[in-house]
């Protein structure tokens, strides 16, 4: 199927491609059909597009690429509303505040995307009791991916 999107035009997805958000995101209630784009051809960067409307995309990435440390609890909550039976089979994605110059770019650490890889279903968690915060510079002392 076609989509509309907010980076790359009009772009060609496969159903089974379409991440599922039952809640929708914080912001975005209403949507809860997302895919995800590469931005680049490492795979380090990606659009959370959503399906219905084109101009809702988030940039997001791997936190572990930049936070090696980075670990938090899952509520049981989200485990069965995500209907994950193995660790193996979570991604965890963080949203970043694109900043020019790019170094002062940060992902947001305290409301990780939790996503079960095995049905494609998501939820944006916004952790509590943390130490994490919205934005964690990405790039430290100047170095990055």
């Amino acid at each position: 199927m076609n989509i509309h999107t907010k980076f790359f035009g009009e772009v060609d997805i496969k159903e089974e491609s379409i991440i599922e958000f039952p809640n929708g995101l914080p912001g975005f209630e209403q949507e809860t059909r997302f895919v995800l784009l590469d931005i680049d051809e490492q795979s380090i960067y990606h659009s959370l597009q959503s399906v219905e409307q084109a101009e809702v995309a988030l940039i997001v990435t791997n936190p572990y690429l930049f936070f090696r440390d980075y670990e938090f609890i899952l509520d049981d909550n989200t485990v069965n509303l995500l209907d994950i039976q193995n660790s193996e089979d979570v991604v965890i994605l963080s949203v970043l505040t694109l900043k020019d110059p790019f170094k002062d770019t940060s992902a947001n650490l305290q409301a990780p995307i939790v996503l079960n890889s095995k049905n494609n279903k998501a939820k944006q968690v916004i952790l509590k009791d943390t130490e994490y915060e919205t934005k964690h510079h990405i790039i430290s002392n100047g170095k990055g991916v």
